[in-house]
């Protein structure tokens, strides 16, 4: 018990913790995305299916019945759907933080483009059978 509350305390300290679902492949090939342009390290990881993915999501009230492709945990702020995209590219290098100007559209009208992505997501980009390892050079900004 001890152990997890000294994790719990450590991942509090961390500003960006990305949680996607590890068998998607359009999730991690979101994630591979942003550690190629991510070169400071803003970005932590742990896929939604992992115990420390299950534990932040039950630490801040993340259903995942109702999110289970992208969460972004900032500064304790919780942020789903589009609002996470758009925060994600926000920290990105400035090329990529232009996107940002997705925020003019209405939240409704971005979570409806998000939400049919993510529910076809598995069709259009395929599954994994399981979460894959990270590569060695970047398996400590995993959780």
């Amino acid at each position: 018990m001890q152990f997890v509350r000294e994790q719990l305390i450590y991942l509090n300290k961390i500003n960006n913790i990305l949680l996607f679902d590890g068998l998607c492949n359009l999730c991690n090939d979101s994630v591979n995305f942003i550690l190629k342009r991510d070169k400071i390290g803003k970005f932590k990881f742990t896929s939604l299916q992992s115990s420390r993915g299950i534990e932040l999501c039950k630490q801040h009230n993340i259903d995942t019945n109702i999110v289970d492709s992208i969460v972004l945990i900032k500064n304790d702020s919780v942020f789903i759907k589009s609002s996470a995209v758009l925060e994600i590219v926000k920290d990105m290098p400035i090329g990529w933080s232009l996107f940002r100007i997705g925020i003019i559209l209405p939240k409704f009208a971005r979570d409806w483009l998000y939400d049919i992505i993510a529910k076809h997501r598995y069709k259009l980009f395929g599954k994994k059978d399981e979460c894959p390892i990270p590569h060695k050079d970047v398996q400590d900004r995993f959780l």
